[in-house]
């Protein structure tokens, strides 16, 4: 978002290195069926960015030449995306496990009926939006209705296995904070909505991810127009933990936009801060090197993902290794 970037750049930052790549995260568009206020992607109906055929067709070998075991793929919402299943397909006989950063709402979409059984037939990770366990909270960030479609959406996936222990199929939840806040201790949060969850609806999942809401686009204007974003930034910086630096998702990840160029993280994408490296990297360059030991390009909302107990794409991070 370009009214906040200087701001944002303002901040100071610890230097940052990449590791071994692990996880190629693909937004495939920014197409999607909802327009929630807490957005950093700005994704909505009204958007066509897709990604092409020709840099979908990329994906598979970069991660088959690089040896990536997860692939992570987000939009909009990334289902929308004609060549969604094909890709997912492909990954799968390479052997890759599958991430799909889901609004649980697309299941309900005409022409996506067949959804949730796709996903589980090919065996893939649901990471699922959802902000809140009241119907008030949620309806309030997604729009109304939203809290609804989304508990008869897992109850589908319930159905079908996921969340269900010993099937393997993975159905973790995303809790983001209401506003400029920052969002509680994940176990006892996780605690809460499953008490709610399963006692109102009977919903089980596996996880949840208790993530920051980052300073950028659509909720970067929403805390500019309540003048507000000052605040969130000196509170972020405030409760900036040394510890969580080891554990941020950008080192092992790359991200890619819709036009297949490269990020260290689907913040730095919207903030249009490319990946290091000689002009602007693109994912036909993965097939030549793999970025280790790179600079990762800081800013100061890079202390979303490391304040209080830290949170990136994966949750808390202190539960890195067991999400």
């Amino acid at each position: 978002m370009r009214d906040t970037l200087p701001l944002l750049d303002l901040t100071e930052f610890p230097p940052l290195r990449r590791d071994r790549l692990d996880t190629l995260q693909v937004n495939l568009g920014y197409k999607c069926n909802m327009k929630c206020v807490h957005c950093h992607v700005a994704a909505g109906p009204h958007r066509t960015e897709m990604m092409d055929r020709q840099t979908l067709a990329l994906i598979p070998r970069v991660l088959q030449a690089r040896g990536i075991g997860t692939l992570d793929l987000t939009g909009g919402a990334p289902e929308m995306h004609s060549g969604f299943r094909a890709l997912v397909r492909e990954a799968r006989k390479l052997g890759v496990k599958v991430i799909d950063r889901c609004n649980l709402t697309i299941l309900l979409e005409p022409g996506h009926e067949d959804l949730a059984a796709f996903l589980a037939e090919n065996r893939v990770e649901i990471v699922a939006s959802l902000p809140c366990y009241a119907m008030e909270n949620v309806d309030k960030q997604r729009g109304k209705g939203s809290f609804d479609k989304s508990i008869v959406a897992l109850q589908q996936l319930n159905a079908l296995g996921y969340g269900k222990p010993g099937s393997g199929l993975m159905l973790n939840l995303v809790y983001n904070p209401q506003g400029p806040s920052l969002p509680p201790p994940q176990d006892e949060l996780e605690a809460a909505y499953r008490r709610e969850l399963h006692g109102h609806f009977g919903i089980e999942f596996n996880r949840l991810f208790a993530l920051a809401n980052m300073p950028i686009k659509r909720f970067g204007d929403y805390l500019i127009s309540k003048r507000q974003f000052h605040d969130y930034m000196k509170l972020l910086k405030n409760n900036f933990s040394a510890d969580n630096l080891a554990s941020v998702m950008c080192k092992n990840l790359i991200s890619v936009d819709w036009q297949g160029y490269l990020y260290d993280c689907d913040f730095n994408q919207q903030l249009g801060l490319p990946l290091a490296g000689e002009g602007r990297p693109h994912l036909e360059s993965l097939l030549r090197e793999d970025y280790v030991g790179c600079p990762i390009r800081v800013a100061g909302h890079c202390h979303g993902c490391t304040a209080g107990q830290g949170s990136s794409c994966g949750g808390a991070l202190d539960h890195k290794e067991s999400s």
